[in-house]
């Protein structure tokens, strides 16, 4: 009913398309509205079923109904229904007998039919009666199963909860709470099968009907992405659910109005073997995926699973060139580099920028501890302190200088955390003293200085680079021409690593000394190597283990990342307006937008198209401004017509190294909100994709017919 007007006779919703309102949460209102559009089989439903499947449209409200600016698009608070067309249905004392007569009409008629039959064929048709009753009532059970799943999925409520761990059944559950409160408002049909079964819902069947949740809004997902063309694959750091490793999975599109989108479409089951081939069957056969639009992916590479993402990667490019390899928006370029690498200095670095952020961010009180260290340990330099204040502030970790800003605060940071696990004036419990000690162990260890002082230098190089990816149109397309820049010099280090090495070995030994840090090789590497008689030295043992492959693996990363094909794919940002006015004295850049060839709807009048959009752009008028952003050119009236223009714009929208803007990036932060605020036991990959996409409205119906088609060998049972 959710797409249709629910007044008797009514066809706005069809022949002259008409808003629809949702019937008001109100419990007054809500039945003032059923009485007014004169629908007795609405009159038993709850407020919250009628909210949910139920619209009236605009035709049945006069104009003192809607809200002065809305030009029919929004209701008034009080709004009450009040224009029906009582002449062609009855009033609702008259629908009510009608709906009686009509009743009895239909038992008379069953009866001479079933009586007529009987003559003929002496089996009793009663028991088919009683099984159609039954069949009907077991479909509106599990219609009320999905609905009160949804409503839980969407708000992050644990349905096991609040139960601890893993629950034998239900009893005391979010479910069984709301299930409950529907029975005592009159679900006659929950009460009846609780009287029969003694329970509402099974865990087994709790997960079934999860599970057939999760696929419906996939499905929609999966629809939403199908219809708007080309998009790019996502995916994000692994995460454990109920003892398995996931791999989250999300889809960047741009859609019919022309803005970009990003959906969260799941999770992929992970495991050591077979990953590429089994993965990309999951996407496009079970998920339903056309891998052919695919045209960008991006995935967060960790040092411990680097080889199985890139094979990945690798497999999913194989099978479509066009899907190319790319950095992703929602992580720094240096941290990306840095994650990615399997060293053991490089992860216990970052392992241990997280766990000071984490720390920190628990109080105020901390911060503050934290912020007086920093006062200390920069003595007389006012603007130093403020500085770097205001560096540690928020996510400073992930940063694009977070190496840097880390070396400059370490020596403040040693004093406070050392003084937090003293706790002398027993000020902190004993969880803070002892995730102190955590961190001093890490941070006294060399090998996390010489780390550090290594990444600091090289991400120098890399910092302006990553930073201008993250910018406007102009500084990314600005980027994308100074890559080779960034690569030269990462191969003119490399090239002299002995000379470098020596100012990076002697930065981190100063470093040390200063906080009373032993200099020394780790304790693994001595361990393995001391049977065999020959250990390097410190100075050596870092150079080979840490500063060349480091820089070694910066180089290769960068060289994967902005292949030939990316970059081409970046440069169609020269035809946002601001980029022509920037370089109005050259001519447009054909090749720019050659390689889109394939993905336009007329390649023969590119160049034609591209002249005409280059002269509309390349000259600014008084006081006229151009759009400065990709979104904002989307969104100009006369882009439709410039269809070829219209495609290319679309097409670079979806590459996964653009940063999106606030309200497109929404998928990303409901997933990182889900997966740090739900408690590890109440977290599910079902649960999760439905509380990410709660936007979409699940049909009931569909649901309840999917999960019978799915289950079907067990409704006898049930």
């Amino acid at each position: 009913m959710k797409d249709q007007c629910a007044a008797p006779n009514c066809s706005g919703d069809q022949t002259e398309p008409e808003p629809l309102f949702r019937f008001p949460l109100d419990p007054g209102r809500s039945k003032t509205w059923v009485e007014k559009c004169q629908r007795q089989d609405l009159v038993d439903k709850m407020p919250e079923q009628l909210y949910r499947h139920y619209r009236l449209c605009a035709k049945h409200f006069d104009s003192a109904a809607f809200d002065g600016e809305s030009q029919r698009t929004a209701l008034k608070d009080e709004a009450i229904p009040t224009v029906f067309d009582t002449s062609s249905q009855p009033a609702s004392g008259q629908v009510k007998r009608s709906n009686e007569m009509t009743k009895e009409n239909e038992v008379k008629t069953k009866g001479r039919k079933r009586a007529k039959k009987s003559q003929e064929d002496p089996v009793n048709e009663e028991p088919n009666q009683i099984t159609l009753t039954a069949e009907e009532e077991h479909k509106e059970y599990l219609k009320t199963l999905f609905e009160v799943i949804v409503l839980l999925g969407e708000q992050s409520i644990p349905p096991t909860g609040p139960a601890q761990g893993k629950a034998e059944n239900l009893e005391s559950s979010n479910l069984q709470a709301v299930l409950d409160h529907r029975m005592s408002c009159g679900d006659t049909v929950l009460k009846k099968r609780y009287e029969e079964t003694k329970e509402c819902c099974s865990l087994e069947h709790l997960q079934q009907i999860i599970e057939v949740c999760e696929k419906s809004v996939r499905s929609k997902v999966i629809e939403e992405v199908k219809q708007n063309g080309f998009f790019s694959v996502l995916t994000d750091e692994l995460v454990k659910i109920s003892g398995q490793w996931y791999l989250p999975v999300f889809l960047r599109f741009v859609d019919q109005s022309n803005y970009q989108r990003e959906r969260f479409a799941g999770f992929l089951a992970f495991n050591r073997d077979d990953q590429a081939e089994r993965m990309l069957s999951e996407l496009t056969e079970e998920w339903g995926l056309d891998l052919a639009q695919c045209r960008g992916q991006a995935h967060s590479f960790s040092g411990s699973h680097f080889s199985q993402i890139k094979a990945f990667a690798t497999k999913l490019m194989e099978n479509n060139p066009k899907a190319v390899l790319t950095l992703r928006s929602t992580r720094t370029l240096n941290e990306s580099l840095a994650s990615s690498m399997p060293s053991s200095g490089v992860q216990l670095v970052l392992s241990t920028l997280k766990k000071i952020e984490s720390f920190f961010g628990q109080s105020s009180q901390l911060q503050q501890e934290f912020e007086h260290a920093i006062f200390i340990s920069y003595p007389d330099k006012e603007e130093k302190v403020k500085e770097l204040k205001e560096s540690c502030q928020s996510n400073w970790t992930r940063g694009h200088d977070a190496f840097e800003v880390a070396v400059e605060i370490l020596e403040a940071l040693l004093l406070c955390i050392d003084s937090m696990h003293d706790n002398e004036d027993m000020r902190w419990t004993d969880q803070v003293t002892n995730d102190a000690l955590d961190i001093s162990k890490a941070l006294t260890d060399f090998e996390f200085v010489m780390t550090l002082v290594v990444l600091k230098n090289v991400t120098t190089l890399t910092r302006a680079f990553g930073k201008n990816l993250q910018g406007s149109a102009a500084e990314v397309r600005l980027a994308a021409d100074s890559v080779k820049g960034v690569l030269q010099s990462l191969k003119e280090v490399s090239d002299n690593i002995d000379v470098y090495h020596e100012f990076w070995n002697d930065e981190a030994v100063t470093l040390a000394t200063a906080m009373e840090i032993p200099v020394k090789v780790p304790r693994s590497y001595l361990r393995k190597n001391r049977s065999e008689g020959e250990i390097l030295g410190v100075e050596k043992y870092y150079k080979e283990h840490l500063s060349v492959p480091v820089v070694k693996h910066f180089i290769s990363e960068l060289n994967q990342l902005f292949s030939e094909d990316h970059l081409k794919n970046l440069k169609g940002l020269s035809l946002v307006p601001t980029v022509i006015e920037q370089n109005k004295s050259t001519q447009p850049e054909e090749e720019c937008v050659q390689v889109f060839n394939e993905d336009i709807p007329n390649a023969a009048n590119l160049s034609a198209e591209l002249h005409c959009w280059w002269v509309k752009w390349s000259k600014r008028g008084k006081g006229e401004t151009f759009s400065c952003s990709l979104q904002e050119t989307l969104q100009l009236a006369d882009v439709k017509f410039f269809p070829n223009m219209l495609a290319v714009l679309r097409r670079v929208s979806v590459l996964p190294t653009l940063a999106l803007e606030e309200s497109s990036d929404l998928a990303y932060k409901r997933f990182r909100m889900y997966m740090e605020k739900t408690p590890e036991a109440f977290k599910s990959k079902s649960l999760a994709l439905l509380n990410m996409n709660s936007d979409y409205v699940l049909e009931l119906d569909s649901a309840v017919e999917m999960y019978l088609k799915t289950y079907a060998d067990q409704q006898e049972g049930s």
